[in-house]
Formats: structure tokens, C-alpha cells, sequence
């Protein structure tokens, strides 16, 4: 990979030299060249404030992630459907002789890490120390080559968005090991493991690989979590083509105090795979629910019954999506987008906390976009649901108008306008990392 001072980068970025790979990076408008190339400026002022005794750097990239269907399937081991979005996580990095990796992310206290250490250390856990030092320990236990580093970032992915920061980040980091140590030759899907191992084993948060497999991969991606190893697809689809753009809005609600809502989730729907000998729905025949149904009322509850229903419907969605996508049906997707909402509405139940029932901003999102589409594109709850955030797929002549009044709603710079970006984690200086 090619190395360039501090200098030569300023020089590429001020010229308008790197705009034709911004531009394939982030879409053919990339939201202002200018403002990405000052993001970039940025960065790289920041590197060389943190360690001004470094010369040559690398710029890297990883991006955040949306869930586009499959609801609340993948712990029921059922189907996803992701795409990666034009957030992302940006690095200034240059290589170190020793074997020490120190990180410096905006706004937060720099992170060092000594890898002649690669087991876990209990005083790191949740930490972004945990995961790196993960992520090096797993490079290594595949046989990788592993190095130091030191690296400066940046981070466009919101936190608490459901655009998975954490992911983007661990990408990130193996991305780097990847091309600074190991020739770019690391396959992203291994990447995306190495990240799960390490927020599991290191950082101690059980988290599936939806998030990372995402990141890593790039573009619209398929996962069934059916098979002991989840089987991904990447869907060739060029969403810049069809006249729409995803939006996501941020509904001003805090995650607080929510954890037993999200927990009661997968255990509800244990609860009737239990039913049938399985200790996930994905493993119960759809079939064979419904005939069950006067059986399963009053030995589960009601709401359990009905996240099941959920189940089964929205992870056979997420694999209609996907199929749409592949052969250009997008009216059909969209379709498949409104009735994923609906059902997350009425028989999921993740659209506000029974403990509040008078406080419902996500249901109050849902209700203004619907009105704002006026019957085209599609608006759903985003990922975990009972506060957050909401997508929207919003028709081109539509933006502006659906942007202002939601921001209007919930405040200024609450709803983000983000394309889908068809490269996960690069490096934005390799040859071939995201031609055309």
C-alpha cells in the first residue's frame, strides 16, 4: 500500500485530486465535495497534532450499517437483510516498528496497547482497548500478521442511531492490520468474524455478526442465520439508479430503562420455539405454528404468540427483499419495506414501552412520514425499536419537503440523509479497493 506524508495528502485533498474516489466512495454527490474534503483535512491536522513524530500515513475507511429487513429475526436465527450507508469511520494511520497500537479518537482518551499482551484483560472490558486488543489477538490466532500503529479517527456514525459505531470501528481497525501487515489479502468476511470475536470475547457484549458482516462487506448483503456458519450474500444493486434516498431520523428518545423490553423480545420467542422442542423459531416450521395456535394460546402468552407471527413473516421478507433487489422489482421491495413496518407495529410490538404508553415519538415519526409520502416509498422502525430511530425510503422530489418537516418535528440535523454505500472497510489509496 502507498504511504504519503501529512503534506502530499493535504495537497491531494485541497487540489480536488481525490474527489473521483470520495465521490465512488460516498455517491455520485457524496452530500458536497467540499465538506468530505474538509472532513478529511480535518483528520489529518488531528494526526499531526497527536503524533507529530510520524511521517508517512495511510487513510482508511469503514462504514456504518442499516438494517433494511429482518426485525428483531437474527436472534431467532432467521434471515437479515443490511446495507452499508455513507457514515462512516475515517483513520489517519502510519506504521510503527514496535509493537505497540495507540488510538486516538476524537474527543475521547487515547488508547495504547501493547500486543506482546494479547489476552483479555478484565479491567478493559467495554472498552475500545478490549476490542483492539481482540481484534490483534485473532489476527494472530488465523496465522495474520499483526504490528503496530499509531492511528487518529474520526466518526460520522451516530451513537444510539442503530448504524452500529461499534462495528464500523472494528472494522476498521482489522482493515488496517489487514493492508498495513497482511497485503490487503484478508477476505472481509474474515474481518467481520474477527470483529464478533472480539466484541464476544473481549469487549463482553454478545452481539451476532449482522453488524460487522455489513461493515466489512459493503452494499446490500443477505444473511441467513440458519446454518451453523451464516450464509452472505452481497446483492448487486445500484440504489443510486432508482430516484430514491434512505433516510434515517433520529426520534429523540433514550434507550434508557429499555433493556428489558429488548430482552423480552428473544425470550418470548423461545418462549414458543420451547413449545416445539427448538430453542429457536428458525428451527419451527411456519406451518406447523399456525395449526399449533389453540394449543399455544394460554400455555404463552398472547404477545409471545404474536412476536412469533412476527418472526416468521419478516424473516421470509427479508429474503423476498433481497430477491426483489436481485431482479430490479424495486416498487416490489418498497412493498416489502411497508409491510415489515406494519408488522413490527402491530405484532412485534417494539414501536414504544408499554410502561409509557402516552410517550410514543417512534409511533409519531411513523405517523408524519406516512403523511409526508403521501402514499409512495415506505418508512419503518429501525432497528431495536421502543425509541431511536425510523427509516425512511423517501422519493427524490420528495426530500426536501419530508427532510425540513421532520427536522421541524424533532429538531435540527435529526433526520439523516444517507446513500448506500456499495464498499465496506477500505483503504482509500489501494488500486482496485473500490473501482468502478
Amino acid at each position: 500500500m502507498e504511504l504519503k506524508t501529512l503534506a502530499a495528502w493535504k495537497g491531494d485533498l485541497e487540489s480536488g485530486a481525490l474527489d473521483p474516489a470520495l465521490q465512488r466512495l460516498y455517491g455520485a454527490d457524496s452530500f458536497g465535495a467540499p465538506k468530505l474534503r474538509q472532513r478529511f483535512l480535518e483528520a489529518l491536522e488531528g494526526f499531526g497534532r497527536t503524533f507529530p513524530e510520524r511521517t508517512l500515513t495511510g487513510l482508511f475507511s469503514a462504514p456504518g450499517r442499516t438494517e433494511i429487513g429482518g426485525n428483531h429475526t437474527d436472534h431467532q436465527q432467521g434471515w437479515v437483510l443490511g446495507a452499508a450507508v455513507s457514515l462512516d469511520v475515517i483513520g489517519v494511520v502510519s506504521p510503527r516498528e514496535d509493537n505497540i497500537i495507540r488510538v486516538q479518537s476524537q474527543g475521547y482518551e487515547m488508547e495504547e496497547i501493547d500486543l506482546s499482551h494479547l489476552e483479555p484483560v478484565a479491567q478493559e472490558q467495554e472498552t475500545s482497548q478490549a476490542l483492539i486488543r481482540g481484534i490483534a489477538a485473532r489476527f494472530n490466532q488465523f496465522g495474520y500478521r499483526i504490528g503496530g500503529f499509531d492511528a487518529y479517527t474520526t466518526s460520522a456514525v451516530m451513537k444510539g442511531g442503530g448504524l452500529s459505531s461499534s462495528a464500523a470501528f472494528e472494522v476498521l481497525i482489522g482493515t488496517v492490520l489487514n493492508h498495513l501487515y497482511n497485503g490487503g489479502l484478508v477476505d472481509p468476511q474474515r474481518i467481520a468474524q474477527v470483529g464478533q470475536y472480539a466484541e464476544n470475547v473481549y469487549f463482553g457484549k454478545q452481539c451476532g455478526l449482522m453488524d460487522q458482516m455489513v461493515s466489512a462487506v459493503g452494499g446490500f448483503v443477505s444473511i441467513d442465520f440458519g446454518e451453523e456458519l451464516p450464509k452472505i450474500r452481497q446483492i448487486p444493486f445500484d440504489f443510486a439508479k432508482v430516484r430514491h434516498h434512505l433516510c434515517v431520523t433520529e426520534v429523540g428518545s433514550s434507550h434508557e430503562n429499555l433493556s428489558g423490553e429488548y430482552s423480552a423480545i428473544p425470550a418470548e420467542m423461545k418462549a414458543v420455539a420451547a413449545c416445539f422442542g427448538q430453542e429457536v423459531l428458525s428451527r419451527v416450521s411456519e406451518e406447523d405454528f399456525y395449526i399449533a395456535l389453540p394449543q399455544l394460546h394460554g400455555r404463552v402468552s398472547d404477545r409471545a404468540i404474536l412476536r412469533a407471527a412476527h418472526f416468521f413473516g419478516e424473516t421470509r421478507r427479508a429474503r423476498q427483499q433481497a430477491q426483489a433487489l436481485e431482479r430490479g422489482d424495486f416498487p416490489g421491495f418498497l412493498e416489502l419495506v411497508r409491510q415489515s413496518g406494519l408488522s413490527s407495529f402491530r405484532w412485534l410490538q417494539n414501536i414504544f414501552a408499554p410502561q409509557d404508553p402516552t410517550c410514543q415519538p417512534v409511533s409519531l415519526a411513523l405517523l408524519a412520514s406516512e403523511h409526508l409520502l403521501q402514499g409512495k416509498g415506505a418508512c419503518r422502525v429501525h432497528g431495536g425499536g421502543f425509541a431511536g430511530t425510523i427509516q425512511a425510503f423517501v422519493p427524490e422530489e420528495l426530500l426536501c419537503s419530508y427532510v425540513k418537516e421532520m427536522e421541524e418535528l424533532f429538531g435540527p440535523g435529526s433526520c439523516h440523509r444517507l446513500a448506500i454505500r456499495p464498499w465496506g472497510g477500505v483503504c482509500l489509496h489501494t488500486p482496485g479497493a473500490y473501482a468502478e
